[in-house]
């Protein structure tokens, strides 16, 4: 009886062979298979003695019954002899299982049994016969599954054309850890393989899959089958599948690349601006890696449910709507620019990640840290009228806001079930991954950073790496004859005679960088200047503890980088470098100076305090000659001071003190910053009903940013940088009751209903416009209703903001569960109106106690772990400033421990609230003392 076979087998059946990889065969612990008998493999990870060589799928969609079956012959390459073959599946009904030799001959004469194990997500296959090593087998599948009404693994997506019909298509998202939602396989990264893949559909689909199609077919009963091209070598989660009725525009790089934009036939008009970014953005990164883009051709496609802003599937990039289609009447300058970043991010990672792809998770920024670099770099090159780099110090601002806590990880960290790895797609591994490249690129010189990516991503084409790798490959990106011949750039062995050399000092970069990639945080570099002296002290910088609390020395023990150093001073013409690898050191200057800034455009990731009168010489520098100082070294000041401020290590009125500049301040990125902590205060006092302060921090930014607010336009005039200040300062000036604002904005609004909504405002000020038309009945209802019929996901994302500013909780409720239904408001846009609800002074507590009651749906639509989950928790808790909603928050928390448990985003959450709580103790009573005194102060100036 085959229920014996599998009850009795001694466990060393499970893998023989050679005794190095005894760790992977014998499995002492036994888990329990959905059928009761032993499943034989107990960790979360696969074996590694079976490794998948080439899969030929078969995946048959029913757009009607809304479901799919399929088939999956996998040719397997079997290292250690084995009687299982163990791989991951989760939700398939799996109806037939078989082993095949060499001539694809059955190994048995019957099917063969597939135990499950859902904890793991794993099934096992037991071959009668002992599958020896070296030799070549198949295992085939046959299975059926519903597709997915999420946005994981094989799911349906709907859109409605503008006749009001709803048609339907199916498209697929598997990373991290749901392609085995979607076929059977050896679902990690590591695993390798070639995909052959055909697809059934109905003549009135198309579909799409990462390589061209071959060949059509034509069946008996009237399907199709599309036969696609074999695949180059790839992981798992890069495998990719659509059947839709999309329209299409293509072009050709000059290397050959056909590049296709796909969309909804009726936003088939709003495809060409993307497939222009593409072509020129692929183009840069062939030449820019080095490296010709391996595959014939590259599709992006906007599917119209889509959770994440889009995904690098070689071959077939799938997007949201709104990080892929352009509408010049209704998309705004930051919508381009947007556009553009996430074009050039997701073709960045047809090298990083596609090409070479991490070992595991863990080494997820690998992937995603250079490519939000390279996003930066690649539109930098491509339209250096988007001026990129400005907005690059706003990626470093939302990192050190996470890395500052002392719930931040390291960039490298363990990670090993699907809900863990879900948590690190985050903006450590995003955005400081990317700010720790920027700091290397600066650190060696863009020909030296450029040589060693390039080196990094040829020897490690079509295969895994990890941390290390990468400084290896960076540390050795030449040959001996091209170093002995001068080339910029050294190999290991000659590293004692010159490594890089930095201000004079040797240099390992491996141990440099594992400061950064091992360890959490973010350091603080104290800096005393006492004549031609600079004394220098490195900590561990941390918002929410002070030097004198009692965990400050146990939260500070063992942590030390290795911080490549740049500075100024009132003397100096050029940067002065230095390697800062102790806990303190002094530098000797040429000469006594005035001030130095160091973090010279802010192109290192740490945060830089200036003890003494140092914090009063450089405000004295911004008031009276601000121009000495570039505008990303006037936007560092300006954050590094308020950041001090929430640590308690420098005081609100300094800080304060400090940008009162600003309304003499003509770049648009030290205004942006400015404005932006004036609007947190206001909000953050606004919703603790603080009326005194919250006035006079409205009667501040009128006052003092008159002459900013007045000199803008309400147009779509101006570069990028001027359009994005002015959508930036209507908004506020609107949202403060600036009577000017509100009367231009009421007109254009009126104007705008008269029309039925044909007429348009200015796309970089629609957003203020609906947020003041929206304050009213009338003005909210014609919105919702222009929402639900609007062709352009550029406006609807403008006229959802503008329905959650309303101050009526019970529009918002509805809001909320609109967006819950997912009918006139798709589910996918869900976070963010969490969010943005509870951005609302009316709103917030609604949004919190929305997500308490809820929690359970959300996380069924969102999946734990996920970057929806993390927004929509730290979206609400962050607005909260008292210990009252500190401890609601626990308990809630603490109701839902078996998941909460698993987040690292709780914790962040609390500790976002402890440090609301403390600024506000700490700083209101200076705030408010501050802002009388300066507003007296101005009141006399106008007199």
């Amino acid at each position: 009886m085959l229920l014996l076979v599998f009850t009795l087998l001694p466990l060393t059946v499970f893998g023989t062979g050679h005794a190095s990889d005894s760790k992977d065969q014998v499995d002492e612990s036994v888990h329990t298979a959905t059928n009761g008998v032993p499943f034989p493999w107990s960790k979360v990870r696969l074996p590694n003695y079976i490794v998948p060589v080439h899969y030929h799928l078969l995946i048959h969609p029913n757009l009607t019954a809304l479901k799919f079956n399929g088939s999956a012959k996998i040719e397997i390459d079997v290292k250690n002899n084995t009687n299982w073959v163990v791989l991951h599946s989760k939700g398939l009904n799996i109806t037939t299982a078989t082993i095949l030799d060499e001539s694809e001959a059955h190994l048995s004469d019957r099917v063969l049994p597939v135990l499950e194990y859902p904890p793991h997500e794993q099934i096992a296959i037991f071959s009668p016969k002992i599958l020896t090593s070296g030799e070549k087998y198949f295992l085939y599948l046959e299975f059926a599954a519903p597709l997915g009404d999420g946005f994981y693994g094989f799911y349906r997506s709907t859109y409605k054309t503008k006749t009001g019909e709803t048609r339907i298509l199916a498209s697929t998202h598997f990373e991290p850890t749901s392609a085995r939602t979607a076929f059977p396989c050896f679902d990690e990264p590591n695993f390798k393989a070639n995909y052959s893949i055909r697809i059934r559909r109905q003549p009135t689909y198309i579909a799409l899959s990462n390589m061209p199609i071959e060949q059509t077919v034509e069946l008996t009963n009237g399907l199709l089958e599309d036969r696609f091209d074999t695949s180059v070598q790839m992981s798992s989660y890069l495998v990719a599948f659509v059947v839709c009725d999309f329209k299409h525009v293509t072009g050709r790089t000059s290397s050959g690349v056909e590049v296709s934009i796909y969309a909804i036939p009726d936003k088939w008009h709003q495809t060409h601006y993307a497939l222009e970014a593409a072509v020129k953005i692929l183009e840069f990164y062939e030449t820019y890696f080095n490296i010709y883009y391996p595959l014939p051709k590259l599709d992006l496609i906007a599917i119209p449910d889509f959770q994440s802003g889009a995904m690098e599937n070689w071959g077939l990039n799938t997007y949201r709507e709104t990080a892929l289609l352009f509408d010049p009447a209704t998309s705004s300058a930051s919508d381009q620019l947007w556009v553009t970043m996430v074009i050039g991010h997701e073709l960045a990672h047809q090298w990083f990640g596609n090409l070479v792809t991490m070992e595991w998770w863990n080494d997820i920024w690998l992937n995603e840290g250079f490519a939000r670099y390279m996003e930066f770099v690649s539109v930098d090159a491509t339209y250096p009228e988007l001026r990129v780099e400005d907005y690059f110090l706003h990626t470093c601002f939302a990192a050190i806001g996470r890395d500052s806590l002392n719930s931040s990880r390291p960039i490298s960290c363990p990670a090993e079930n699907p809900t863990q790895i879900k948590e690190m797609f985050d903006t450590v591994s995003y955005d400081k991954g990317a700010c720790i490249l920027h700091m290397l690129r600066h650190f060696l010189s863009d020909e030296v950073f450029q040589s060693g990516i390039v080196r990094y991503l040829k020897k490690y084409r079509f295969k895994n790496a990890k941390n290390e790798d990468l400084w290896e490959s960076i540390a050795n990106t030449c040959s001996e004859d091209e170093f002995t011949s001068g080339e910029h750039c050294y190999t290991n062995t000659q590293a004692t005679k010159n490594a890089y050399l930095y201000a004079g000092e040797h240099m390992d970069l491996k141990t440099i960088m594992n400061t950064w990639t091992l360890q959490r945080g973010i350091p603080l570099v104290r800096v005393n200047l006492q004549g031609s002296k600079l004394y220098l002290k490195q900590e561990r910088f941390i918002k929410t503890t002070l030097p004198g609390d009692p965990l400050w020395a146990s939260l500070q023990k063992g942590f030390l980088w290795h911080i490549p150093l740049t500075f100024k001073t009132s003397h100096s013409r050029s940067d002065t470098r230095h390697l800062l690898d102790t806990e303190s050191g002094v530098l000797d200057l040429d000469e006594s100076v005035d001030w130095v800034k160091f973090n010279t455009d802010m192109n290192g990731y740490y945060i830089v305090h200036y003890e003494g009168d140092g914090w009063e010489r450089l405000s004295a520098v911004l008031r009276h000659n601000f121009t000495a100082l570039s505008h990303k070294d006037r936007a560092n000041l300006i954050h590094s001071a308020f950041q001090l401020v929430t640590a308690g290590q420098l005081s609100l009125d300094t800080a304060l003190n400090l940008i009162t500049y600003l309304k003499s301040e003509t770049h648009n990125v030290p205004l942006i910053q400015g404005f932006g902590y004036l609007e947190a205060f206001h909000k953050m006092v606004e919703k603790r009903k603080l009326s005194d302060v919250t006035q006079n921090v409205k009667a501040f930014i009128l006052q003092f940013f008159q002459g900013v607010i007045d000199r803008q336009t309400w147009s779509d005039k101006g570069s990028i940088s001027d359009r994005r200040l002015r959508s930036e300062v209507l908004s506020l000036a609107c949202d403060l009751g600036y009577p000017p604002c509100l009367e231009k904005a009421k007109q254009f609004f009126n104007d705008w209903m008269k029309s039925n909504g044909k007429m348009s405002p200015p796309s970089d000020v629609i957003e203020t416009v609906f947020c003041v038309g929206a304050q009213n009945h009338e003005g909210w209802m014609s919105l919702l209703e222009k929402y639900s019929t609007s062709m352009s996901e550029a406006e609807k994302d403008k006229i959802l903001s503008a329905l959650a500013t309303s101050k009526d909780t019970t529009k918002l409720i509805r809001l909320l569960y609109l967006g819950m239904e997912g009918q006139v408001i798709k589910s996918m846009v869900l976070p963010s109106l969490i969010y943005s609800v509870a951005r609302n002074p009316e709103g917030h507590n609604l949004a919190w106690n929305f997500v308490k009651k809820n929690w359970d749906r959300l996380v069924e639509k969102f999946q734990l772990g996920s970057f929806s989950i993390r927004t929509i928790i730290i979206g609400t808790t962050s607005q909260f400033s008292s210990k009252e909603e500190l401890n609601d928050i626990k308990d809630f928390f603490e109701s839902i421990k078996d998941e909460s448990s698993q987040l690292r985003v709780t914790q962040v959450a609390l500790e976002n609230v402890e440090k609301n709580i403390v600024w506000l103790d700490r700083n209101l009573e200076t705030l408010r003392t501050w802002l009388l005194k300066t507003l007296k102060l101005n009141d006399k100036e106008l007199q």
